[in-house]
């Protein structure tokens, strides 16, 4: 029998605890540390019974168990630091939390951190992991949408209204530069680039609309993708849509193509209308309804597994998630530029590239 592969976490902060509820979980995988400064936040994340052992310092953490997998659940302005330590330690694999880093700079450098030590790097980006996503993949690769036109994404979390906005789950929101997109959006370019291919340009518009919080808080996309297609990112963190859950999909999505349109609900439900046809359900195994986007974040981790054994080959390594902040910045020079900006092929690149402008 093949013995589990020993994780070690750091960070047991808000989205921590479905990091540690699904390794807890998944067969193959044995949680053995928790790495968190807040004793309260540690202790409460530890839990019963107590099969991981809790630290306060991640060096001291590393040397003591010398995991497999090391998984950083922590703020970006921490990450280089961190998988600076945890490269040293020479684990099969290092997950990093999203945002990579607080700047395009730093991320370069986290992902050559990890290059450097050669120990690989994935990004936890898991929207691409939620079942939906995973099924509208499928069936564009199946040919049912024909050639595909678009997709739409509109945004509806309804967390974002007044005052008390984000307070109750993640108040770091709240004094955010840069929200909707760096911290939102970033999903669904990663999500796009899953589905459609490659962004060659964007167009952006962005605003604030609760004056109680620093960043943006919604905003208009336009994707140009190789090959014609197109994408619009429909985005705002205060209005809600007709969902139980409104974190479930965090709102709605349309795939359109010669031969229909996909649409996916509130309710993680996708709807097929075929060219001319009549709308009709389109069943599949959504996910856990409590788990956060239908079970995502352990699909993640059942891919990482894999891969830490030498299965397939891991999706979103650090130096291909690179590509999805250079959209990301190419978004924000949209914004502030006023105009579409269009982006180099995806390099085989050795430095992160920059965004360049042009009109055509």
């Amino acid at each position: 029998m093949t013995a589990p592969l020993r994780v070690a976490v750091m960070g047991a902060g808000y989205f921590s605890r479905f990091h540690l509820e699904s390794w807890r979980s998944l067969p193959g995988a044995e949680l053995v540390g928790i790495c968190e400064p807040d004793p309260e936040r540690l202790s409460q994340a530890l839990g019963e019974p107590r099969g991981a052992v809790g630290f306060d310092d991640a060096a001291t953490m590393l040397a003591a168990l010398q995991p497999d997998i090391v998984d950083i659940v922590t703020p970006p302005p921490t990450h280089l630091e961190l998988v600076r330590l945890a490269c040293r330690a020479a684990p099969r694999v290092v997950i990093c939390q999203k945002a990579l880093a607080p700047t395009p700079a730093e991320a370069l450098a986290v992902v050559e951190v990890a290059e450097a030590a050669r120990v690989p790097l994935v990004v936890h980006e898991n929207f691409r992991f939620a079942p939906w996503y995973r099924e509208a993949r499928r069936l564009l690769r199946a040919g049912l949408l024909g050639d595909p036109y678009s997709v739409s994404f509109r945004l509806r979390p309804g967390d974002g209204q007044g005052r008390a906005a984000y307070l109750d789950r993640q108040p770091y929101f709240r004094t955010m530069p840069r929200l909707l997109v760096y911290e939102t959006a970033i999903h669904f370019i990663d999500t796009f680039r899953f589905l459609l291919g490659e962004v060659e340009a964007v167009t952006a518009r962005l605003r604030r609309i609760n004056p109680d919080i620093a960043g943006e808080d919604a905003g208009y996309v336009i994707f140009e993708f190789a090959g014609g297609t197109t994408g619009l990112f429909d985005g705002n963190r205060l209005s809600g849509h007709p969902a139980d859950d409104l974190r479930r999909t965090m709102g709605e999505m349309w795939l359109e193509g010669s031969g229909g349109t996909l649409r996916l609900d509130g309710q993680a439900r996708l709807w097929f209308t075929p060219h001319g046809g009549t709308e009709r359900e389109h069943g599949y195994d959504r996910g856990p309804a409590g788990a956060f986007a239908g079970g995502a974040v352990a699909a993640l981790q059942s891919h990482v597994l894999a891969f830490a054994r030498g299965g397939s080959p891991a999706e979103n390594t650090g130096r291909e998630y690179l590509r999805n902040i250079d959209i990301q910045e190419a978004i924000y020079r949209s914004h502030r530029e006023g105009r579409r900006i269009g982006l180099e092929p995806t390099p085989d690149r050795a430095p992160a590239q920059t965004p360049r402008g042009d009109i055509r």
